[in-house]
């Protein structure tokens, strides 16, 4: 992402000191924090599906290295405040989640509102590499129920759980199920894969299920169909 190109320090600065002032906070009023990680802290995964107990297979100076290791980093500061000071902490790796309301504009687009917003406007789907990647993607309201369940669920403290859709879906799948929503005539084009662009994503999510008996519940096409309808009702002349 633009991001990771020209802002390497900034993410690095607010998923370490950012985090550290906020794990200052949570400390001094004893309060319970959970801390939002993602996939990305297993870079490109050997082991797929991921459980938490992976460690990761991650270049720490590749293109990517900025926050995938600014993650890692946040992460060992989460369980460091709970070893050493009993901080009551809880560690969310979240997977690809999109939704209504997912911006879709230049620079920070990802996959599903840059199909979105390039179908509903007749332009080209743009696909980085062949489009056999996949992605595991996760509505906006089950990503949330999993997240209150793990924030407010007293016997997962300290725990580290994937919220994701265990579901595994090529790029080049979802974008053909975007222009069948949509009824667009775009083309797809294919662009050179980025370096170090994980190929596989799939979350073990084993612990999310018998932890806090959540596992995801709206289907890939619903979702889109959902997104879709909000892109619509924002869209005016331009879709």
């Amino acid at each position: 992402p633009f991001e990771f190109e020209h802002y390497p320090i900034e993410i690095l600065k607010a998923n370490t000191i950012g985090l550290m002032i906020a794990l200052e906070i949570a400390k001094k009023h004893k309060a319970r924090i959970l801390y939002t990680s993602t996939s990305e802290i297993y870079g490109n995964p050997q082991v797929v599906p991921t459980p938490e107990s992976y460690y990761g297979n991650v270049n720490p100076v590749g293109p990517r290295g900025c926050y995938d290791e600014a993650k890692r980093c946040g992460e060992a500061y989460v369980v460091a405040y709970r070893k050493q000071y009993g901080l009551d902490t809880r560690i969310a790796r979240i997977f690809n989640t999109y939704g209504p309301r997912i911006r879709s504009d230049g620079i920070y687009a990802r996959a599903v509102p840059r199909f979105i917003d390039q179908a509903l406007s007749g332009r080209p789907i743009t696909i980085f590499g062949d489009g056999t990647q996949t992605r595991s993607f996760t509505y906006v309201t089950d990503q949330i129920e999993g997240l209150l369940r793990l924030a407010a669920l007293d016997q997962a403290r300290g725990s580290i759980v994937n919220i994701g859709n265990d579901k595994e879906t090529k790029i080049i799948d979802m974008a053909r199920m975007v222009l069948n929503i949509t009824g667009s005539m775009s083309a797809i084009t294919y662009h050179p894969l980025p370096e170090d662009d994980p190929m596989r994503r799939r979350p073990d999510v084993s612990c999310a299920r018998d932890l806090l008996g959540w596992r995801p519940k709206v289907a890939l096409d619903d979702g889109l169909k959902q997104t879709v309808k909000w892109f619509k009702s924002q869209g005016g002349e331009a879709y």
